[in-house]
């Protein structure tokens, strides 16, 4: 495509973007970032930059939390920033702005305190482009004073002047021109007695998972669980690979994920509210108390087995691996691909137990491990949710 764009072959630029947006959508989200870069090099390709954008106002940690943050063109983050719906809160924004800024300026000081003048006046002509689009009036009194007020000389006197106005009574009469707030999306989710948010578990099993979490003695109901399961990845629509897992839930909190599977009717999984972090590869390890692995109930099995992380075992609970997708130390692990023969399996040490085993299958030793055992098994459908709680 970029090929027959440099070529100026319009007709087959644009027939192959659309078959890209409406054929490889999955394709496209594992190479976000990627897309989202070459896209907003060129202007041409506005197919692709608003089905970018559309993602980004929506889910903004997409871009605005990558490694490549700082290096984004100028034009495609003012196309962001000046959306209405971006559902990112104005002082975070703000934030991201001047983060920007001064990554584009690295001579600067590190800390605003001990500017120059001519200091100021570089970040100001950086962001020169996005100071219009920042809703200022929007910001609480602290956010004011602990974000902005260290930059206040970036900003055009009058409008810090009226800035000011505000903080000190909203009634005030000001000059500057006032965006609207932005619009946050009301997060109507698809009803889930007509469609389900996950091919693997059910409502019940949801809410199960959320007593855990909140290490409820009685489980929540369906009705009054606190918690929304965000879908991440799922592996027959994103891949069964690490490499489609890292790219899209690295470095993400409060993460479940559940697998069923091959050739049974079982369902298991964990949560780590840590997350996996693939810049910990060399060290492989995190630390967490709060993580669990578990084996849902289903049809054969009555009732569903939790485990914990046990006293001993408390630290370096979650696994960190590249060529692995999510996993728990001597608990459970998920081997690329997922999906072939036995990559995956349930592991227990008898020696130094971190988790209590999950399945009712046998356990046999691994081979070279005097304490190790190992329940292999492949994956017929996994999912990777985020959790969030609906009151905060």
């Amino acid at each position: 495509m970029l090929i027959a764009h440099e070529l100026l072959f319009e007709e087959l630029t644009k027939y192959l973007e659309l078959h890209l947006i409406e054929s490889k959508a999955s394709w496209l989200r594992l190479h976000f970032t990627q897309i989202y870069e070459q896209s907003s090099q060129n202007n041409e390709l506005l197919e692709l930059q608003n089905w970018c954008n559309n993602i980004i106002v929506k889910y903004p940690h997409k871009i605005f939390n990558s490694e490549n943050f700082n290096s984004l063109q100028e034009n495609a983050l003012i196309s962001l920033i000046r959306r209405d719906d971006l559902q990112m809160e104005e002082v975070k924004i703000w934030n991201y702005i001047i983060k920007w800024g001064i990554a584009q300026n690295p001579s600067l000081p590190s800390e605003p305190k001990d500017w120059s003048q001519e200091n100021f006046q570089t970040l100001k002509t950086t962001l020169n482009n996005f100071l219009p689009l920042i809703r200022y009036f929007q910001m609480s009194k602290e956010d004011i004073i602990n974000n902005v007020q260290p930059y206040y000389q970036i900003l055009e006197e009058n409008l810090w002047k009226d800035i000011l106005k505000r903080l000190s009574t909203s009634s005030q009469t000001i000059s500057s021109k006032t965006l609207p707030p932005r619009v946050i999306l009301t997060q109507n989710l698809p009803s889930r007695l007509t469609e389900s948010f996950s091919t693997v578990i059910n409502e019940e099993h949801a809410a199960e998972i959320a007593s855990w979490i909140d290490k409820k003695e009685d489980a929540y109901s369906v009705r009054n669980n606190p918690y929304e399961f965000k879908l991440l990845v799922r592996g027959s629509r994103d891949g069964f690979t690490a490499e489609s897992f890292w790219n899209l839930c690295d470095k993400q909190t409060n993460v479940m994920v559940v697998m069923k599977v091959k050739g049974t009717n079982e369902i298991l999984g964990g949560y780590n509210p840590v997350g996996w972090d693939k810049s910990l590869n060399g060290s492989q390890y995190r630390c967490n108390n709060d993580s669990f692995i578990f084996s849902l109930k289903n049809s054969k099995i009555q009732n569903s087995i939790l485990s914990r992380v046990t006293d001993f075992g408390k630290y370096n609970s979650i696994y960190c691996d590249l060529s692995y997708g999510p996993s728990f130390s001597s608990g459970l692990f998920m081997n690329s691909p997922f999906n072939v023969l036995n990559n995956c399996y349930c592991w227990y040490n008898s020696f130094e137990t971190k988790y209590e085993r999950i399945r009712n299958k046998t356990y046999v030793r691994s081979p070279g491990s005097r304490y190790g055992y190992r329940s292999n098994f492949s994956v017929e459908e996994y999912e990777v949710f985020q959790i969030y709680n609906k009151n905060t």
